[in-house]
């Protein structure tokens, strides 16, 4: 006689699957985070497209990450039409994706989180690039500037740095009015720049920012404490 396996076994088959792909994925995630106080995973597939490596879709939710000195609030994400080498993955090796993987979200950030970010070489790169961007003529000097925080207001980000020369620190505000173009591109429509003594800088002249093809932002909103951001992001191997 021949023997055929019963719903239940293929169902317990299918179900060790997804919880050793669950797991390969979590422990992929927390592997790029350096802290992270709340992760969940849910994978969205059958048993022949686990076998084949095919996952139609996979949820993500994590709170309070922190990626290389960034800290995330709160992050949703939803990946579609992933790769994956299953086969390696149950042999014990690590996951690796297969082709680009779509991933469309929300992320939010709170002023508190952004600023426990201001020793993130990420962020200090980023403000950097910004002001240079923005700033080409400023009396800024960058090399005695330290940032002490940053706030949001409404569609408005505001830098609070200082500079310090031999004989006094001067502090300074830099405000931002960001407007969001299309997926891909920022406006900062105003850069105003207030010191102790008033007005240093005031430019009127749009600067754009391209964030290049593989983001897609729906919606960016700045209003006071929080920073939300919906897109997407495709994902390369």
């Amino acid at each position: 006689m021949i023997k055929t396996s019963s719903p239940n076994t293929d169902n317990n088959k299918v179900k060790i699957i997804t919880k050793v792909l669950t797991s390969a994925i979590k422990l992929w995630l927390r592997t790029q985070l350096s802290h992270v106080s709340d992760l969940d995973v849910q994978i969205k597939a059958s048993d022949r497209q686990f076998i084949s490596g095919s996952i139609p879709g996979v949820s993500i939710y994590a709170s309070k990450a922190v990626y290389q000195g960034l800290h995330i609030t709160e992050i949703e994400l939803y990946a579609e039409k992933i790769q994956l080498n299953v086969s390696s993955i149950l042999r014990g090796q690590p996951l690796k994706l297969s082709a680009i993987v779509p991933v469309v979200g929300k992320l939010i950030v709170e002023e508190q989180d952004l600023n426990n970010s201001l020793s993130s070489p990420l962020l200090l790169t980023a403000i950097s690039d910004l002001l240079i961007r923005l700033l080409p003529q400023s009396e800024l000097n960058s090399q005695s500037l330290t940032w002490r925080k940053i706030t949001f207001d409404n569609q408005l980000l505001i830098l609070h740095g200082t500079t310090t020369s031999d004989t006094h620190e001067t502090f300074f505000n830099i405000h931002l009015d960001l407007k969001l173009l299309n997926g891909q591109e920022l406006q900062f429509t105003q850069v105003e720049i207030k010191g102790d003594q008033g007005v240093i800088l005031e430019r009127y002249a749009p600067d754009m920012i391209n964030l290049g093809t593989d983001v897609d932002i729906q919606e960016i909103s700045l209003k006071p404490g929080q920073l939300t951001c919906y897109g997407r992001i495709n994902i390369n191997p």
